[in-house]
């Protein structure tokens, strides 16, 4: 069923507004997987906040002009299916990554993040960047680890006058013994 040019400017308009707010992009072949597969896949981009859809490549790269993924447009070739993470920049790399490894027909074609065109390959390193919360707790970590190592040197300062009382005392003790 062919799309007037009214839905054709209306898929344009929402795409292009999703990828003006991504934060990566990946686009995969999807061609051979069946619709079970395809809908497998959608759940889990579902629960990662992933937004995913298959669009017609001319339309796709109407929509993704003037954002920061225009330098997918001429990687857009056969039946692709567009992913966009719009909340945590690992999370599309992370649910295609997964959905690759389980599934040989699916195939990861382009990668972009931060306005570049990134390799296939680049894909791991993509899915390995740290969510919003696993960022702020590393942050955080790494701000208290000055101030925890300063109150155990401070904190230490009066043990060891402890223990070096106690140790004349002892020796006092086995003196007089």
């Amino acid at each position: 069923m062919a799309l007037t040019l009214i839905q054709k400017q209306e898929v344009v308009s929402e795409i292009a507004d999703i990828a003006s707010k991504a934060l990566s992009a990946v686009a995969a072949e999807y061609r051979g997987l069946t619709v079970e597969q395809m809908t497998k896949l959608r759940s889990e981009a579902r629960n990662a906040g992933v937004y995913l859809q298959i669009v017609k490549n001319t339309l796709a790269r109407r929509a993704l002009e003037g954002t920061a993924f225009a330098c997918m447009q001429k990687g857009l070739v056969g039946p692709l299916i567009l992913g966009f993470s719009l909340e945590d920049p690992g999370a599309v790399a992370r649910v295609m990554k997964e959905y690759a490894a389980t599934n040989e027909k699916f195939s990861i074609r382009l990668v972009a993040f931060g306005g570049k065109l990134l390799a296939p390959d680049d894909l791991d390193t993509l899915a390995s960047l740290p969510t919003y919360d696993q960022a702020v707790s590393k942050l955080i970590a790494l701000l208290q680890a000055p101030v925890a190592k300063l109150v155990r040197t401070i904190n230490e300062v009066p043990g060891k006058l402890v223990r070096t009382l106690a140790a004349i005392r002892e020796a006092k003790e086995q003196q007089n013994s």
